[in-house]
């Protein structure tokens, strides 16, 4: 139990992470300054040990099945996290910032459910790229880059984060059972890019084993 106490309290801190990612992306006029800025939130989660459902969802092929409860325990704290933020920011003078993420609302709901996938797929590739990156990576410059590059390019690229989008459906007031599914989705997208990297390296042949042949 305290085992899941734990997961779920750094999955909530990653929701406020990702929530401060957000409003200084929306309070951007530059899209490139703003993009950089959002990984300001991935950073912090990646040297906090928070958890975050996209950086997480990738090592499910390393581990047992059970790891998938541990997963639905993140993807609830992350929404949690981005709720609560959310909100809270709504109740100051900076939620004109509603606009905006409305704007950003409105382009995904009016895009196709396959659309959608495939963007979150791609996302869910670079997640994985970040997270794993930051992990193995030894050099502290290669560390940053890890995280705040591929932050960017699924920003700049139109990519589905879902995690994200929690914050911005909030900031937009923009629930309801139509966004429900759109978020279904964008969580599978991101899940099965994720998962991509991974799979494929199983197929790997490393040094050791071709010389082991």
């Amino acid at each position: 139990m305290k085992r899941f106490i734990d997961l779920l309290l750094r999955s909530i801190m990653t929701g406020f992470a990702i929530g401060i990612g957000g409003v200084v992306f929306l309070s951007c006029e530059n899209k490139y300054i703003g993009s950089f800025l959002f990984g300001t939130g991935l950073f912090v989660i990646l040297s906090f040990g928070f958890n975050l459902f996209t950086g997480k969802v990738g090592y499910a092929v390393e581990n047992k099945p059970s790891y998938i409860l541990d997963l639905a325990v993140i993807w609830i704290g992350n929404l949690i996290g981005t709720a609560v933020m959310g909100g809270m920011i709504l109740c100051t003078r900076i939620a004109n910032i509603e606009e905006r993420a409305s704007a950003v609302c409105k382009i995904k709901f009016d895009d196709d459910l396959l659309s959608i996938f495939i963007l979150a797929f791609f996302c869910g590739i670079l997640m994985f790229i970040a997270a794993d990156g930051f992990k193995k990576i030894e050099n502290p410059v290669g560390k940053i880059l890890a995280v705040f590059l591929p932050v960017m390019v699924f920003i700049l690229s139109g990519y589905e984060h879902c995690i994200a989008n929690m914050f911005y459906f909030t900031i937009a007031k923009a629930w309801s059972l139509n966004t429900v599914g759109y978020l279904a989705v964008m969580t599978l997208g991101n899940a099965v890019g994720g998962m991509f990297i991974p799979f494929v390296r199983k197929g790997f042949i490393t040094e050791k084993k071709a010389v082991q042949k």
